[in-house]
């Protein structure tokens, strides 16, 4: 007894008779995707820009002697974090500049916050 194993399959997924697929009807598993993330952000830059920013906000927030000091050097030295974080976005690492964005936002929240404590408490505008 002998075994005709039949005609020989084609060469590959796609293929029409000896012409190229147009496309239109894919066939076969999809292409992997070419588009990668040049620089992804990480968690552990995140924590680092997080990190500084909080160190940045505390030290200049020590400078201010009463809270109308803190008040202003937080804003100040929130502004000049802000433009860091945005020149890293940009130019540098992402993950570093999106942590010191998020602390910087928190750190601000907290001044707010100070800031209408002591207003709804006195009265009186503590920054003027």
């Amino acid at each position: 007894m002998t075994w005709n194993p039949g005609p020989p399959p084609p060469p590959g997924p796609g293929h029409l008779g000896g012409r190229a697929p147009s496309g239109l009807f894919p066939s076969g598993r999809p292409a992997r995707p070419t588009y990668r993330e040049p620089h992804p952000i990480t968690g552990g830059a995140v924590a680092v820009g997080g990190a500084t920013a909080a160190a940045w906000l505390a030290f200049f927030g020590l400078l201010g002697a009463d809270l109308r000091g803190y008040l202003w050097w937080t804003a100040a030295a929130g502004t000049a974090a802000w433009l860091g974080a945005l020149a890293l976005v940009r130019y540098g690492d992402r993950g570093v500049g999106t942590g010191v964005a998020i602390v910087t936002a928190g750190g601000w929240s907290i001044a707010a916050a100070v800031l209408a404590s002591r207003w709804a408490a006195t009265g009186d505008w503590p920054l003027w």
